[in-house]
């Protein structure tokens, strides 16, 4: 017997609890037997290897190669770099021990209380130590730089409050690391790659979203500059994406990373890091999807099109699949996931909710009329809609509208995220306005203290000081003294 489909809990009645339940019916994850842990099931994983894929190729073409650096950090490495391990010591996952042996008592095993680690390890939160301090091998002159690398891994930060994609204990990521001669190299290469990610968002994700830096406070443990790409979920709060990194010399100098310059002196590497994770799964989910499910952007969708033939008997099955096997090929051929869902062990009207909540770009069906129609019923996920096409040509019309819809769902977003950003000239008028979320742009006179303030008494952050906004001097909203320029204000996950 097939599952049932139930309907989703409303996003204005929930957004939570809607986000969660789609998550789980859907068949992108499930939770663990590992608190905070979850398990990507495989249309998940699809759709996360599509992003894999699509930006592992974006980053080769910057020159980025591939490498994988060990799971387990000494501890001793991760203590070399102060703010780093300040900025991530509450959430490490230890090793200390290498071996379990037999209950004495009969209980199973226990921790073998011999077998104690000489140093303890801890499971990486992040590479930047164990690779800094595998660069002082490889570096030695300025002829070994640049080195552009970047590994796919998974990391651990013991999170108490997650959920799933966007915050779990342990994510899948990708990290790059690189090492340059000059300053100047290491700061292009960080703005290069933060639009590369932001490259990815618009055209891939179908996301719009704001490039910029982050404040002193929210700036990556350890770095001197921290870019950073800033999206716009559906109930009106941020969400970053992606994030880059210049670390000027300071793990060169804690790993005393050195080469020889080109004037035969000595001189410590300069370096970046950079990343994206999992959370682009949660991103994606929340940027476009509705109350019947998800609706993912056709650049992304593990199944693009599906094809459903409803029929009566073997020889109606049969000849819909003579007739829909040419217009498989040309999809295939133009480079279109095809899947012609013939199973008989679901009703059609069963796979139309389960494609729908999966957000499958486009829907067919064809029956034993059609056929004698030539014909053949569309629908498209985006907007619902439905239309009767002549199977001639349906192939080409399938891929036009693939490139429409992606467009279509991106411009959407997007009028949402306007609609959604507004500007506060007073601090009464920004916590009116923060408690409808979306982006505010306000005046801030540059300070922790200031900044501090505004999170402690309306839970809103900076998320970014983007690089093309209102350069417009004023005063900060809270102060009255000087500002440079406005900033982004949200309420963020």
């Amino acid at each position: 017997m097939a599952k049932e489909l139930k309907n989703l809990t409303k996003r204005s009645e929930n957004y939570s609890q809607w986000y969660n339940e789609l998550v789980v019916k859907a068949d992108l994850a499930e939770q663990s037997a590992v608190r905070g842990c979850m398990v990507i099931k495989p249309y998940g994983y699809a759709i996360w290897e599509k992003m894999q894929q699509t930006l592992d190729k974006m980053f080769k073409q910057t020159g980025v190669q591939n490498a994988y650096f060990p799971l387990l950090i000494p501890k001793s490495f991760l203590c070399r770099e102060a703010e780093h391990v300040e900025g991530f010591a509450k959430e490490c996952a230890v090793v200390t021990h290498y071996r379990l042996k037999n209950d004495p008592d009969g209980k199973g095993v226990v921790v073998d209380p011999d077998a104690r680690l000489e140093e303890e390890l801890i499971v990486r939160p992040t590479s930047e130590t164990i690779i800094w301090g595998t660069y002082k091998n490889w570096i030695h002159s300025y002829r070994d730089l640049p080195i552009v690398c970047n590994q796919w891994a998974n990391v651990m930060r013991w999170e108490m409050r997650t959920r799933m994609f966007l915050r779990t204990a342990e994510f899948l990521w990708q990290e790059g690391h690189t090492a340059h001669a000059t300053s100047q190299e290491a700061e292009d290469r960080t703005v290069q790659m933060v639009n590369v990610y932001a490259d990815f968002a618009r055209k891939y994700m179908a996301m719009p979203v704001i490039v910029g830096v982050k404040s002193a406070t929210e700036r990556f443990a350890g770095a001197i500059n921290t870019y950073t790409i800033e999206a716009m979920m559906q109930d009106g709060k941020a969400l970053q994406s992606g994030t880059s990194h210049f670390l000027g010399q300071n793990f060169a100098k804690a790993f005393d990373v050195t080469f020889i310059n080109k004037d035969n002196k000595p001189e410590h590497v300069w370096a970046s890091s950079w990343g994206v994770s999992t959370r682009l799964m949660g991103a994606l989910i929340m940027t476009h999807s509705d109350d019947n499910g998800l609706v993912l952007p056709p650049h992304l969708a593990p199944i693009q099109v599906v094809i459903i033939p409803i029929y009566k008997n073997d020889e109606q099955l049969a000849a819909i699949s003579e007739r829909i096997r040419p217009i498989m090929d040309q999809l295939a051929s133009a480079g279109i996931s095809v899947k012609y869902d013939d199973a008989d062990n679901r009703r059609p009207g069963f796979k139309f909710a389960d494609y729908e909540l999966k957000g499958v770009p486009v829907r067919l069906a064809v029956g034993a009329r059609d056929l004698e129609n030539s014909t053949v019923e569309l629908m498209r996920r985006d907007t619902l809609e439905k239309e009767t096409l002549p199977l001639d040509g349906i192939a080409g019309h399938i891929e036009n509208l693939l490139e429409e819809i992606q467009q279509k769902i991106y411009n959407k977003a997007l009028d949402y995220r306007e609609k959604m950003t507004t500007t506060a000239d007073t601090y009464d008028e920004f916590k009116e306005k923060i408690e409808k979320g979306g982006f505010i742009l306000a005046h801030w006179d540059g300070t922790p203290e200031t900044e501090e303030k505004i999170k402690n008494e309306t839970k809103a952050t900076i998320r970014c000081i983007p690089l093309d906004g209102d350069e417009t001097p004023g005063v900060c909203m809270v102060t009255g003294k000087p500002s440079a320029r406005r900033v982004i204000f949200a309420r963020a996950y």
